[in-house]
């Protein structure tokens, strides 16, 4: 806090001096020294508050409240205050504006001007009571017949759109500044409205619509034309946007923020079309859920197997089937109950004998379930089968090549020979040779 307290006094350091030692206005300090104009006058505001009321001769008045955001100025109010309070006086009400701001030593307009903004019941009441009175100039009061034919057209626009004043001034070819001051005099109610209007928009950000100070929000018609390309491809394509990007030369956060403001209703409909193709896939995937936990609930075979198979997420089917049919897990338990019966005999067989899991499959008519069991409740009879098939393998192979040995040790055939007439594979049985009976290698036929 205190370092951005340095920059300020840092960076305001200039036009802080000329407002100290000049009568310069803030908006030609502001444009000398190149700093912000409402920057500036909010540090003036905050952090020398003393300067402005040295300025405007205020220091009789140190707790003064400065003006807000609109409303009379302090100045203003100190300058007119004694004439409008004998405006509103019995002791003055013979004179009329002119010759009380000539008594008090104003301007004659501002005076008027400073009641019909801030004062306007003064006017009428005074207006009133000279009546009363008899007190009369023969002056023609409120607008000359001249002025309403001028500002008809403007007032009629303004009560019918939303257009501003100085919009309405300019399709109608009337002055801004006078058709202000006809509106403040003569259709305050307009005013007052149209207030009311730009209060309830305060914090509205529709396209189209004003917004609190009383702006069109759209877009400005080079950034319209920057992301019209990329806006075309969003719309007719299904591109992704960094594809979209890249093709039309923007930058992507730029683009993206183009498109939560400008045009919503584009990612809305992307939106919905990426929703219903996902709702399509959800179709699918319900569909192999509940063939899931069909095959779960009438079978022994475990869940991981089943949805490996299907080519499903296990942990997603699993927590699917916890969290919407719990009942299903005891279903398959007792189907697990009822395994270790049905297979009972076929684990014993396992247990007691060298014999395969084909083998005893083949033998008591198990289908692969018997399989997937033994995995899951008899891990140790596969780590058995392993070596077993191992040992049973070398057994196998002698068996296999013994004849071809004892045609080789009996007659004088080639090894090509013994291999053709016993019916082994030739390449097959020279490399069992050479690693079991290299003896045989030795005679000079063999060589070959």
């Amino acid at each position: 806090m205190q370092n951005q307290l340095v920059r300020a006094e840092l960076k305001y350091r200039d036009a802080l001096s000329l407002y100290r030692d000049t009568s310069l206005s803030i908006k030609s300090i502001c444009e000398r020294t190149g700093v912000g104009f409402s920057a500036f006058s909010s540090y003036l505001s905050k952090r020398h508050r003393e300067l402005i009321i040295e300025r405007h001769n205020l220091t009789a008045y140190p707790v003064v409240k400065l003006r807000g955001k609109k409303g009379q100025t302090t100045l203003c109010y100190h300058k007119y205050n004694g004439a409008i309070s004998a405006c509103a006086s019995e002791e003055y009400i013979e004179y009329n504006i002119s010759q009380i701001a000539r008594i008090f030593n104003v301007d004659c307009c501002c005076l008027a001007g400073q009641l019909r903004r801030h004062y306007p019941d003064i006017i009428s009441r005074r207006e009133k009571e000279r009546k009363r009175k008899g007190i009369t100039t023969n002056l023609q009061y409120g607008a000359r017949k001249c002025s309403k034919d001028a500002y008809l057209a403007a007032v009629d626009r303004l009560q019918s759109s939303d257009m501003t004043i100085e919009e309405v001034a300019g399709v109608c070819n009337v002055s801004y500044s006078g058709l202000r001051e006809h509106l403040s005099a003569y259709h305050p109610e307009i005013i007052l409205h149209r207030e009311q209007k730009r209060n309830s928009a305060v914090g509205e950000s529709v396209r189209g619509k004003r917004t609190g100070s009383w702006c069109l929000h759209e877009p400005n018609e080079t950034t319209i034309a920057k992301y019209e390309s990329a806006i075309e491809l969003y719309r007719n394509t299904s591109s992704s946007v960094k594809d979209i990007v890249l093709k039309s030369g923007v930058s992507l956060s730029g683009f993206r923020h183009y498109l939560r403001s400008w045009h919503p209703e584009l990612m809305v409909r992307r939106r919905e079309v990426k929703l219903k193709q996902k709702t399509g896939t959800t179709k699918s995937t319900t569909e192999k859920y509940a063939e899931v936990l069909h095959l779960y609930e009438t079978t022994p075979e475990s869940l991981k197997s089943i949805a490996c198979r299907l080519g499903l997420t296990y942990s997603s089917v699993s927590g699917y089937i916890r969290r919407n049919h719990p009942e299903a897990i005891n279903t398959h338990n007792s189907l697990l109950v009822s395994s270790e019966e049905k297979f009972k005999a076929g684990i014993k067989k396992l247990q007691d004998s060298d014999s395969t899991i084909n083998a005893v499959m083949h033998e008591f008519g198990y289908n692969e379930y018997f399989r997937t069991y033994i995995k899951t409740h008899h891990p140790e009879l596969l780590e058995r089968k392993v070596t077993r098939e191992k040992n049973r393998g070398k057994k196998v192979t002698a068996e296999k090549y013994t004849a071809a040995i004892e045609q080789l040790q009996r007659t004088s055939q080639s090894l090509k020979e013994a291999a053709e007439k016993t019916g082994v594979n030739f390449h097959s049985f020279r490399k069992y040779v050479s690693k079991y009976r290299p003896d045989l290698l030795g005679r000079r036929d063999l060589k070959r």
